[in-house]
């Protein structure tokens, strides 16, 4: 009798432990979609801006759960390939890039460097800090390139993060 007692405790007491297993469901953790970034480079956004006929354009993705921005950045400037143009015009050679800190309408502090290989296209690859990604998904970085003309940037774009 007491083992048939002791096996009705146990049933009561493993049905009573899985009574609720039904109704809890775990919430799958989210996946963070992976955000394209881009950007357009130019003098006219260069701060101050200028004449230059460089242009840019900047492509990449930033994955939101690793926090690695992978960009590829082509320049090139027309009036070099114008067989035309002035011999008075000085080569769009770059000698700095770095992504910076602040509004489209003012200068910045320099975040990241891109390093010291100029080529196009460059690909590109970094770990961002948390309060980096913030700082991309809100607008508040852009891309420039000085030159020997312009080493306060020849070219500048925006870079926007978007799904």
């Amino acid at each position: 009798m007491r083992k048939l007692a002791f096996m009705g405790v146990f049933l009561l007491v493993a049905a009573m432990g899985c009574k609720d297993d039904d109704d809890e469901t775990e919430t799958p953790t989210p996946v963070l979609p992976e955000l394209k970034v881009t950007s357009t480079l130019a003098g006219t956004t260069a701060i101050p801006a200028n004449p230059s006929t460089a242009t840019g354009e900047v492509e990449g993705t930033l994955d939101q759960e690793t926090r690695i921005l992978k960009l590829n950045v082509m320049y090139s400037d027309s009036a070099m390939s114008d067989t035309t143009a002035s011999d008075s015009l000085m080569p769009f050679v770059p000698t700095a890039w770095h992504i910076y800190k602040a509004s489209a309408d003012s200068l910045g502090t320099s975040v990241i460097n891109l390093g010291t290989t100029f080529t196009s296209p460059f690909a590109f690859t970094d770990t961002l800090t948390a309060d980096q990604v913030t700082d991309l998904k809100a607008g508040n970085y852009y891309l420039n390139i000085g030159t020997a003309k312009y080493p306060n940037g020849e070219v500048r774009g925006k870079l926007t993060a978007a799904e």
